[in-house]
C-alpha cells in the first residue's frame, strides 16, 4: 500500500514538473514564473530560485553570440548589470540558439565582460516556456518572481543616447516597490529570431 502511494506521489510530481514547460508562452504577465535549472558555460547548474534569492528584481535576458542586434546591446547589458548589481537586482542571460555551442558562449562572455550568469538552454525549453522569440528579449521579475515587464531593453538599437530606456524605467519602479502602469508592461521586441531545434513529430502509421 505504501509503495502504491509513493508511486502515485512521484507520478503527480513529475507530471507537474514536466507539465510546466509543455506549452510555449505559458509565462503570463503579473503571474509568478516557475523555477527552472540550467547549466552555465562551465557546466555549473543554476536555478532561477537560487539566483534570485533575496533579490528585489531579476532580469531574464535571452541573448546570442551571433546575432548583430544582440551584439549591439552588449555594452548596454554590461552597464545595466554594473548599475544595478548593488541595488538588489539579478541579471540572467539565457542562450537558446541551437547553433551556438558552449565553448563559443564561454569565449564570448569573457571577451565582452559578462559577469552575470549566462545559461545554455539546450532544446530551447525555457525559451518556449517564456514564449521568447528574439534576441535580445527581456523579462523582468519582481522579488516574488512575478512577471512585471516583457519586451525590449530600450527603444533603439543604434541610438542608445536618445532611446527610451524601457527596462531601466520598469526596474526602478520594481526596486521601489511600485506598480508598473499597464501601458509600460510590454513593449515591441526587435532582434534576431531564436534558432530553435526542430520538434519531432510522430509519423502516422499506415493501415
Amino acid at each position: 500500500m505504501k509503495t502504491s502511494v509513493l508511486i502515485l506521489v512521484l507520478t503527480l510530481t513529475l507530471t507537474f514538473t514536466f507539465g510546466m514547460f509543455a506549452e510555449a508562452g505559458k509565462v503570463k504577465m503579473d503571474k509568478k514564473v516557475g523555477n527552472f535549472t540550467l547549466n552555465d558555460a562551465a557546466g555549473k547548474r543554476h536555478s532561477l530560485k537560487d539566483l534570485s534569492k533575496d533579490k528585489k528584481g531579476t532580469v531574464v535576458m535571452f541573448i546570442a553570440t551571433q546575432c548583430p542586434v544582440s551584439n549591439n546591446y552588449n555594452e548596454r547589458m554590461v552597464k545595466l548589470y554594473n548599475d544595478y548589481k548593488d541595488k538588489g537586482v539579478q541579471f540572467i542571460g539565457i542562450n537558446s540558439n541551437k547553433q551556438e555551442a558552449i565553448d563559443e558562449i564561454a569565449e564570448y562572455n569573457k571577451a565582452h565582460g559578462f559577469e552575470f550568469a549566462v545559461l545554455k538552454d539546450a532544446g530551447n525549453k525555457i525559451a518556449d516556456y517564456f514564449g521568447a522569440k528574439r534576441t535580445p528579449e527581456v523579462y523582468l521579475l519582481d522579488e516574488n518572481l512575478t512577471l512585471r515587464y516583457h519586451g525590449a531593453i530600450d527603444s533603439s538599437e543604434h541610438e542608445p543616447e536618445t532611446a527610451t530606456p524601457y527596462l531601466r524605467e520598469t526596474l526602478n519602479l520594481v526596486i521601489a516597490g511600485e506598480e508598473i502602469p499597464d501601458e509600460m508592461k510590454e513593449t515591441k521586441v526587435f532582434g534576431c529570431t531564436i534558432k530553435r531545434v526542430r520538434k519531432e513529430t510522430k509519423r502516422r502509421s499506415t493501415p
